[in-house]
């Protein structure tokens, strides 16, 4: 089984419960449209699971398929400078398909970013070298496709749509919870 080669730390954008049982970390393409149908089941997942799950997401754009993909990532990274980067998140998986720098300053407006701290930072090259870090880590995991998950640390194979993920996360849970925790006699 794979396994996530560069662990959860403080460099990742981490939403939910960080001592959760459950860590569903996904590596993503702002405008590959199987990542655009993942975030609602993601969504759904985060507001289901609750305080079980921490859910983190990382940069994996396939810039040569994707030619917006690397600005739309450095925009929710820039975006994460202001303390915005789950709505910078949101909006652009909820409008992938316009994903040209005026849609991506649009969308800062929306969130409430500062627009000209918004317009220095998406220049910033460590914001170019956090993006590609992750793709990095990525390729280290052996992700060759997005969306991909890791679950706990282990690559999940299996069909992320409908609700296959959550029921596969809630299966993980329930049985996390019936096992014994104190083995002494």
């Amino acid at each position: 089984m794979t396994q996530l080669r560069t662990n959860v730390n403080n460099t990742d954008h981490i939403f939910g419960n960080e001592n959760a049982p459950l860590e569903l970390v996904e590596y993503g393409d702002y405008e590959c449209p199987h990542c655009g149908r993942a975030h609602p089941i993601v969504k759904d997942i985060i507001r289901q699971m609750g305080d079980h799950l921490k859910f983190v997401f990382r940069n994996f754009p396939l810039s040569n398929v994707h030619p917006h993909a690397v600005s739309a990532a450095v925009a929710t990274e820039a975006a994460a400078l202001q303390g915005k980067y789950w709505e910078m998140h949101d909006i652009i998986f909820e409008n992938q398909q316009t994903l040209e720098v005026e849609h991506l300053f649009l969308f800062a407006h929306q969130v409430g970013l500062d627009l000209e701290r918004f317009k220095n930072d998406i220049q910033d090259n460590a914001l170019n070298d956090k993006v590609e870090k992750d793709f990095y880590g990525g390729l280290r995991s052996g992700v060759n496709a997005t969306p991909t998950f890791f679950i706990n640390g282990q690559k999940y194979d299996g069909d992320w749509s409908g609700h296959n993920l959550l029921n596969y996360l809630q299966t993980l849970l329930s049985s996390a919870s019936t096992s014994p925790t104190d083995t002494r006699q």
